[in-house]
């Protein structure tokens, strides 16, 4: 499954293919909010966030997005908000104790059923269209892909429509509120420093101009923008928690840890360290500039186990390389588009805890129209 995933979804050459698809949702997304705009309305960053990576990841995976008209979008996200909390439950629940495993999974049962039937009718549905219409197919989808394996009977490791329908359920769980937190989060740092904003801004009008979107080709002549994405994740990562499971015992720092051992690492407290980091509760992008290619080759290598918002090794996230376009074209097209007018001096930085990091207060701002010559061109 993760080989399918790398290699049809998330690897650069798939990644290459899926570009217009993010464009298309990009540009809808700079439309929502130019809307708003201009009937003067408060915008919910980390909902129209939420909805900017679902239609992208969702177009991307099973070639559609769900429908916000008859509320079966709106569904989708509701199911992945309650798996989210589910999620929590069960594994503050295992953690506790191990005599606690078995119980963490039937304290929760008849919730778990009843997300997890509900999930099962949706992606029944998907998985009906796709079968019905596969031949007609020139692009194939990620849907089509595990599909075809489904239905291979020579196929090396046979897979089920639960085990497609479990994958997917977990690529909308891990992709979609992740990067939506991480852009919500970011743009209330850069709106909280204003030198911050003017010094990307400046960058973002040098190279992209101000007669078109900012596109993901752009990303690699934005080093700045890159820094901002980097240093929003390190404060703020998407998953601040990870878990490993020891394959055999080993001993570490003088002490033997035995085999089956379940280490929780704290990306959180690690990505703070203040013998790492300097002023480490600072928002300082440009800790993550280089002067030269070595130097950023040297910072690379350094930077590997010190700075993880996705993990690292060959348990890392998959997914990094997009979740990184995710936040670096819908943070710069925010920043490069729109002024933003929050209530109050600050945007409130409190954080709501929990296994993705969200914030007590979702970021509420009005957004008002910079670019005539770029809104004109609409």
């Amino acid at each position: 499954m993760k080989k399918l995933l790398v290699t049809k979804l998330l690897g650069p050459q798939a990644l290459e293919r899926s570009r217009g698809i993010r464009a298309d949702e990009l540009e809808r997304f700079h439309s929502s909010l130019l809307d708003k705009a201009v009937k003067k309305e408060i915008v919910e960053i980390g909902k129209e966030a939420t909805k900017l990576s679902n239609n992208s990841l969702w177009r991307m995976s099973i070639g559609r997005s769900f429908s916000e008209k008859n509320g079966e979008a709106e569904r989708v996200r509701g199911l992945v908000t309650e798996l989210d909390g589910l999620t929590k439950k069960v594994l503050f629940a295992t953690l506790l104790h191990r005599p606690l495993e078995k119980l963490g999974i039937s304290l929760f049962k008849k919730e778990i059923m009843c997300v997890s039937d509900s999930f099962d009718e949706v992606l029944e549905r998907v998985l009906v269209e796709h079968e019905q219409k596969l031949d007609d197919h020139q692009d194939r989808d990620m849907m089509d892909v595990l599909l075809a394996a489904y239905g291979d009977e020579n196929a090396e490791h046979k897979i089920s429509r639960n085990h497609i329908k479990a994958f997917f359920v977990e690529l909308f769980f891990a992709g979609t509120d992740t990067s939506a937190q991480s852009i919500q989060w970011t743009m209330a740092e850069i709106i909280n420093h204003p030198n911050i904003l003017k010094r990307l801004r400046e960058e973002i009008d040098s190279v992209v101009g101000k007669t078109r979107l900012i596109q993901e080709t752009d990303l690699p002549k934005l080093p700045y923008l890159q820094a901002v994405v980097k240093e929003g994740l390190r404060l703020h990562p998407p998953l601040p928690l990870f878990v490993r499971t020891f394959q055999e015992g080993c001993k570490i720092g003088g002490f033997y840890v035995p085999e089956k051992t379940t280490l929780i690492g704290n990306a959180y407290v690690m990505m703070r360290d203040p013998s790492v980091w300097e002023d480490p509760e600072e928002f300082k992008p440009e800790r993550f500039l280089s002067s030269s290619r070595s130097t950023q080759e040297e910072e690379r290598r350094e930077q590997a186990l010190k700075y993880i918002p996705f993990g690292s090794g060959r348990r890392g996230c998959p997914g990094s390389s997009l979740g990184y376009i995710f936040v670096g074209t819908a943070v710069g097209m925010m920043v490069q588009c729109f002024d933003w007018s929050i209530k109050g001096d600050k945007v409130q930085m409190d954080e709501a805890g929990g296994l993705n990091l969200s914030m007590a207060h979702s970021l509420k701002c009005t957004p008002v129209p910079r670019n005539r010559p770029l809104l004109a061109d609409q």
